[in-house]
């Protein structure tokens, strides 16, 4: 397929489409096959570099966004793949005085509805399949300090409306996690406060 280079704005009134599922964009080398950049200086307001609406009007369900890394092949040692990497930096000379989210996931509900079924702001799935082998540190989440610096040492920050301080007379459960070597620990829980 030839190059096309294109000034100014865009628009379609029937969408963009990049490659499809029998004959998708293939590349060689490393490199970003969609590549959107851009700077901006305004002093108030919100600038989003890519943004996304979908109307449900029917019956039908989907997303918004859907991303999916698929590997076919034995990566080198040290390689990492995601699904999505989502990431908001302050450099130097920028500050935050709201508030700064890598990933802010919202679930909303109008005011007067009643939803059925369950609903979650975030699900975190696994499709492990039954022969799969899974290594001893896999889990649910996995929290690292990816920087030089010392990193976070809360695990959580909730409201305080979900704390509660009376101590459960015995614990009656317990919830299994591991360290990044894998090593079991479990928190201690009870089915009454």
């Amino acid at each position: 397929m030839a190059r096309t280079t294109f000034s100014g704005p865009v628009a379609s009134d029937n969408g963009f489409i990049g490659g499809t599922s029998a004959n998708p964009i293939t590349v060689t080398t490393a490199q970003n096959i969609s590549s959107f950049y851009g700077s901006t200086s305004a002093t108030s307001g919100d600038t989003r570099l890519n943004y996304s609406r979908l109307t449900f009007t029917g019956a039908g369900a989907g997303e918004t966004l859907r991303a999916f890394s698929v590997v076919t092949a034995a990566q080198g040692a040290g390689q990492t793949t995601n699904g999505a990497h989502i990431s908001m930096s302050v450099n130097t000379g920028g500050s935050i005085s709201g508030a700064g989210n890598a990933l802010r996931a919202t679930l909303g509900l109008a005011a007067g509805v009643t939803s059925g079924g369950t609903v979650a702001a975030i699900q975190a799935d696994s499709d492990v399949g039954a022969a799969a082998v899974l290594p001893s540190n896999a889990a649910w989440i996995r929290f690292t300090n990816s920087g030089a610096g010392t990193g976070f040492s809360q695990l959580f920050n909730v409201p305080a409306a979900m704390v509660n301080n009376a101590v459960a007379a015995s614990a009656t459960k317990t919830i299994k996690i591991v360290d990044s070597a894998g090593t079991p620990y479990w928190i201690l829980v009870s089915a009454a406060a």
